[in-house]
């Protein structure tokens, strides 16, 4: 469905500087907006990089699953359905702790198998689950501590102060995402069924 809309819009926008006579303008745009893709993709690549090997050296040395167990009374609490160390759990925490340092390439994996993971719980395999659900409000929400895209953006385009944002940052995601679990909770009771 995204991949129509943007279809659309950019269809849209070249018939519209076909029929104002700006055909110049839209071919100048096209390769004026590649080049600035190609160097945003160069200057942000390493800073992901970093993160992402560093979150597999976490992953291999065991500190992910360390952080995981710390993680563990939390979440236990957050998600009541699932049996204590089931292997979700670990696969959640995973997610959030990658997510919380603004990784959201490395958090995609641990979230599709703690999805995968907690749809073997699930009863109803045409619905999704309590826990399903909670988990995806979760991850939705944003939950970031550090928000390294954003500051590799900012650096990229001059900014002298790039961390400036973390507290913007870090006041929206605990808000969002304290926000999104107690409307959960509220709909969770008012739908038990």
């Amino acid at each position: 469905m995204v991949n129509i809309i943007w279809m659309l819009l950019i269809g849209i926008g070249i018939c519209y500087g076909i029929f104002t006579n700006n055909l110049d303008t839209v071919n100048t745009t096209i390769i004026d907006s590649t080049k600035v893709s190609l160097d945003m993709l160069f200057k942000i690549f390493p800073v992901v990089a970093l993160w992402m090997g560093l979150m597999k050296i976490a992953e291999k040395s065991k500190l992910l699953e360390k952080m995981s167990t710390k993680l563990s009374p939390f979440l236990t609490k957050l998600f009541p359905e699932i049996p204590k160390g089931h292997e979700s759990l670990s696969l959640i925490a995973s997610n959030i702790i990658a997510n919380i340092f603004g990784l959201g390439s490395a958090a995609t994996p641990f979230g599709l198998k703690a999805m995968s993971s907690l749809q073997k719980l699930n009863k109803n395999k045409n619905s999704a689950s309590r826990s399903m659900i909670t988990f995806l409000v979760i991850n939705t929400s944003g939950l970031t501590i550090i928000p390294t895209t954003i500051i590799s953006l900012r650096l990229m385009h001059g900014s002298s102060n790039p961390t400036r944002i973390v507290l913007a940052c870090l006041i929206s995601t605990i808000s969002s995402t304290i926000g999104g679990i107690i409307v959960d909770r509220i709909l969770a009771r008012r739908y038990k069924d």
